[in-house]
């Protein structure tokens, strides 16, 4: 991390094809006498749980995965968890039983690990079982630094996908709607204030409807993907990887935006737009299905004129595409003279932490580290990410790959992956070396982050934090994982309540003492502390 970036050329980058592909076969022998597992035939048996999502079919038609379980010589028995699965976990890990396998995007996190000590497999002494894991800690040493906790174990094994731009979050609005009303982009927030009150009163579309447009929606929640929270590059805050819990660096300084005045003013701003009715009403209860349906309109006529998304064809659908153009971060206010930012999400898109956890109690601990090796094989990350060879990657026959458009041709190549397979939920590795022509998705993500490039051109010594590359103390990771329970459980209710019904100003004093109170300082403190640490070392 210790160098400037320049986005624009890692997004040229990330469109080129690679160089040559390889593979990796996994064996080696248990150092410790193990206990059979419960056999199926001639295959252990294992249990398993995956946090996918809601698009995605069940892991039993997934041609790569079933040949995984026969490589391995292994029988799962999956649990697949589409929500709630933070409600369910805290049960499950609190009575201790539970399976042999997790597999999910920090499906158990750093702060599980410190509070259930000895409930999870420490892989540290395993890994000579595992090759294809050995490969990737020595091609890409970072993923051993995410891995590793302070004392040196390995709980929870990491991703790395490669492919990936350096935000996850573009920002859309319906250019279409724009030509037809006669309006420019806007480029300030009183400016889309203005352009959405439009889009709501003068029947945006052209359907002869002025009532069925819905100027703005995002998924409901404060920060993380695709989320509001981007809005705070108006007045020069950089994300990282979303901002979920509200941390950020500015100028070496660990802060939380959750209680940054330049909060109070977006929030103040939302709940402007939703008293005109400009915000979709159902913004915090709909579910993220919903939420992607509504933005596909019905046929040709668009529904949501401005809102935000990965890329354009998986937002609006193939269909609606077109008509949405990408725009750049616009200034809180004409005046503003400060620099304009976004959200640097290079590591989370590329880098996954604790993808795949094994249980301390699982009988047949070999069996289970001969699976994992299988899902770090090279041409096996690559369909775990994008879908099996056959329906949903092209094998050319001379070591080189191709990902596949949908079977269904009004299906957006985004929508297929996550239908498809566990795709970024998955545990695997994608090395450098494998040459993967991608599809039309990744390459558009190219086009739609050029009005982002300027601001995304941040110096991560001083406005990034690494937040996977820390490794907290026992202690530490237990209260912090306390504190931001609390945090966000104050900040969440707070904003959905001064989005909908205001009282920002008059509740910010009390707000502040409050989110005090529930840790927040003390994480900061904290964060600062190893972030400090972790600067001075590399």
């Amino acid at each position: 991390m210790k160098k400037r970036v320049n986005v624009f050329i890692s997004l040229v980058a990330m469109t080129a094809m690679l160089l040559t592909g390889c593979s990796g076969a996994g064996g080696g022998q248990n150092d410790s006498a193990e206990t059979p597992g419960d056999q199926t035939g001639s295959k252990v048996k294992l249990t398993a749980i995956i946090t996918k999502h809601p698009l995605t079919k069940p892991l039993a038609e997934m041609e790569w995965l079933q040949k995984v379980e026969e490589t391995a010589g292994v029988d799962i028995e999956w649990q697949e968890i589409t929500a709630d699965w933070g409600q369910k976990k805290g049960t499950m890990l609190a009575s201790g039983d539970i399976p042999d396998l997790f597999i999910g995007p920090n499906v158990i996190t750093d702060a599980d690990f410190a509070q259930f000590q000895g409930l999870f497999q420490d892989l540290s002494g395993m890994l000579e079982q595992a090759p294809n894991v050995q490969n990737m800690f020595n091609e890409k040493p970072d993923t051993k630094i995410i891995a590793t906790q302070s004392d040196g174990k390995i709980y929870g094994l990491p991703k790395y996908q490669r492919f990936w731009p350096a935000t996850a979050s573009r920002q859309f609005i319906n250019q279409q709607w724009l030509d037809h009303l006669g309006l420019s982009m806007p480029t300030t927030w009183d400016e889309l204030y203005e352009v959405l009150v439009a889009f709501k009163e003068k029947d945006a579309n052209g359907n002869g409807d002025p009532n069925d447009e819905i100027p703005m929606d995002w998924p409901g929640g404060i920060g993380g993907y695709f989320n509001p929270a981007v809005l705070l590059g108006s007045m020069g805050i950089t994300l990282t990887d979303g901002s979920g819990q509200g941390y950020f660096v500015e100028d070496g300084q660990v802060k939380n935006f959750l209680t940054d005045e330049r909060y109070k003013t977006m929030v103040a701003f939302l709940n402007k737009l939703y008293k005109a009715g400009l915000i979709n009403p159902e913004v915090f209860t709909h579910d993220y299905t919903k939420f992607q349906s509504i933005a596909r309109g019905e046929g040709d006529t668009a529904k949501v004129g401005f809102t935000w998304g990965w890329v354009a064809s998986d937002r609006f659908g193939e269909q609606l595409a077109p008509q949405y153009a990408s725009m750049p971060p616009m200034k809180v206010s004409a005046d503003y003279a400060g620099k304009l930012s976004w959200s640097y999400d290079h590591y989370s898109l590329n880098y996954g932490t604790n993808h795949i956890v094994m249980s301390a109690k699982t009988k047949n601990k070999e069996a289970a580290m001969k699976f994992i090796n299988e899902l770090y094989a090279p041409e096996v990350g690559m369909q775990v990410l994008f879908g099996s060879l056959g329906p949903n990657i092209k094998d050319n026959g001379d070591g080189t790959y191709a990902v596949l458009p949908p079977a269904d041709a009004k299906m957006d190549p985004g929508t297929w992956k996550w239908t498809s397979t566990m795709a970024d939920n998955g545990a695997f590795y994608i090395p450098d070396t494998l040459k993967l022509t991608l599809g039309t998705d990744m390459q558009e993500v190219l086009g739609q982050s050029e009005p982002l490039e300027e601001a995304l051109d941040v110096d991560p010594d001083k406005d990034v934090f690494p937040g996977m590359f820390i490794k907290y103390s026992t202690m530490d990771n237990n209260a912090m994982s306390l504190n931001n329970t609390n945090v966000m459980n104050l900040a969440e209710s707070s904003f959905a309540k001064w989005v909908t019904k205001g009282g920002v100003e008059a509740e910010w004093d009390a707000y502040i003492k409050e989110s005090e109170k529930a840790g927040l300082k003390q994480n900061l403190e904290i964060m600062q502390k190893y972030y400090d640490d972790y600067m001075n070392q590399n």
